[in-house]
């Protein structure tokens, strides 16, 4: 299988023959072997009969159905664990994605990269509601993950599988695919995309998840830059807290002796124990995240590295 397109499908029941359509349209004429793994994140629709019309007509469409909705996250997990393809090809059920796009991902990944993500750079969605929040969202993440991109949001991407293969998705964290991918030294590539509104239906994933989004930024950029070392994080700031701790001891102290300052009315000695106590617990904190970073690679026998090639060697 050459490669493998993954759609996650919510309540996308008027889209689904029209997109089936436009992905054999666009991609029958080369001379790929693809597969369309489609994924009913537990519609409420008559999405699951229209897809299961899809799979009679054409073996390549494969279904999953879950029990409920478990999210967009879930399902493209879902997706990924089942494609068989060595390129692996997620896209939205919206038709808001163009298949045409495809063959262009996928030259650009055999330029040498291992990650290509779409830009929407003529998007067609309302500008406050979608388009603002997206600008400023991809604004934060390139900036905390390091890797720079101009639209994270968008579904149409292409990996190859051996970098999803040790990535697991919780949370909203598909679109963080590209910076994780680069933690293991994944080379990432962004072409601009086609984007058309959407002609059925309506959003399922708005501004409401914005701050799920945000919570798991703050998981992504721990995974990149601490997840081996968590002591490097919090035995910092508590250093930096034991520090003011002692700061304020010491004008505490001073206050006392010099300035006959009553030390039962200093607010500085409530401050200082409380510097001292918050150093401590940073500290604790991680050299408990030690152990469990520790238990964590051991008890699995992961290595907390990632070879790209072998030479001479089984």
């Amino acid at each position: 299988m050459d490669f493998s397109i993954v759609v996650p499908i919510y309540n996308e029941e008027d889209n689904i023959a029209a997109l089936y359509q436009s992905i054999t349209s666009a991609l029958d004429g080369s001379a790929a072997n693809y597969e369309i793994i489609m994924v009913d994140d537990g519609s409420a629709d008559g999405s699951f009969a229209a897809l299961k019309t899809v799979a009679a007509q054409d073996q390549r469409v494969k279904i999953i159905r879950f029990r409920r909705n478990f999210g967009q996250t879930a399902a493209m997990s879902a997706g990924f664990d089942a494609a068989s393809g060595g390129i692996i090809i997620p896209m939205d059920g919206d038709l808001q994605n163009d298949p045409a796009d495809i063959p262009r991902l996928i030259e650009k990944l055999n330029e040498g990269y291992d990650v290509v993500s779409g830009w929407r750079s003529d998007r067609k969605d309302t500008f406050i509601t979608r388009k603002i929040p997206s600008i400023l969202a991809n604004a934060l993440i390139s900036s905390l993950t390091g890797v720079h991109l101009h639209d994270y949001g968008c579904t149409l991407k292409a990996y190859r599988r051996e970098v999803l293969d040790g990535i697991n998705l919780y949370g909203e964290m598909h679109r963080f695919v590209p910076a994780l991918a680069s933690q293991v030294g994944a080379k990432v590539a962004e072409i601009p995309v086609n984007h058309h509104p959407r002609l059925h239906g309506t959003s399922k994933y708005g501004i409401s998840r914005t701050l799920r989004v945000i919570l798991d930024l703050m998981t992504v950029k721990f995974l990149l830059a601490y997840s081996t070392k968590p002591i490097q994080l919090f035995g910092k700031w508590g250093m930096y807290t034991l520090l003011a701790g002692f700061g304020s001891g010491a004008m505490t102290i001073y206050m006392k002796i010099f300035e006959h300052f009553s030390m039962n009315r200093n607010p500085l000695l409530i401050l200082t124990a409380f510097l001292l106590f918050m150093g401590i617990q940073f500290i604790v904190l991680g050299l408990l995240g030690e152990l469990n970073a520790r238990t964590y690679y051991e008890a699995q026998g992961k290595p907390i590295y990632v070879i790209r090639d072998r030479v001479n060697l089984d």
